[in-house]
């Protein structure tokens, strides 16, 4: 019923940014949690963060707190993850996703709406 599509993704040598955006459709944007998942080459799934339908209960995984920031603009039906000062090892595929009530906000079981991802690849 609901409809994810990452954009902004690309390469960004070591110590640069980026922000990657997600457009979601189907249903009022304001009653979804909207996260970010990534999956590294080779590795598990790992959670980013996550922010909550009118901005509340924002979280952030501490391998990229700090660095990462995740927003949202209800208006354009809109999530962001802004990654500043990126380093190699966040090269990954990037997952927007989505759910009314996750919880536990960071396990993959609990999101029912996943994007298609985008591959971010950070250069040493």
């Amino acid at each position: 019923q609901v409809r994810l599509v990452e954009s902004g993704g690309g390469l960004v040598q070591a110590g640069g940014s980026l922000k990657l955006s997600c457009v979601a459709s189907g249903r009022t944007f304001s009653s979804l949690f909207m996260g970010w998942f990534r999956k590294p080459p080779g590795k598990d799934l790992e959670f980013i963060g996550v922010i909550g339908g009118r901005g509340q209960s924002t979280s952030v995984a501490d391998s990229v707190k700090g660095r990462f920031t995740i927003s949202r603009d209800n208006a354009k039906n809109t999530s962001y993850l802004q990654m500043n000062y990126l380093k190699p090892e966040d090269t990954a595929y990037y997952y927007c996703v989505a759910d009314i009530n996750p919880h536990p906000r960071d396990q993959e079981a609990e999101y029912e709406y996943w994007g298609q991802g985008t591959q971010v690849t950070v250069s040493s």
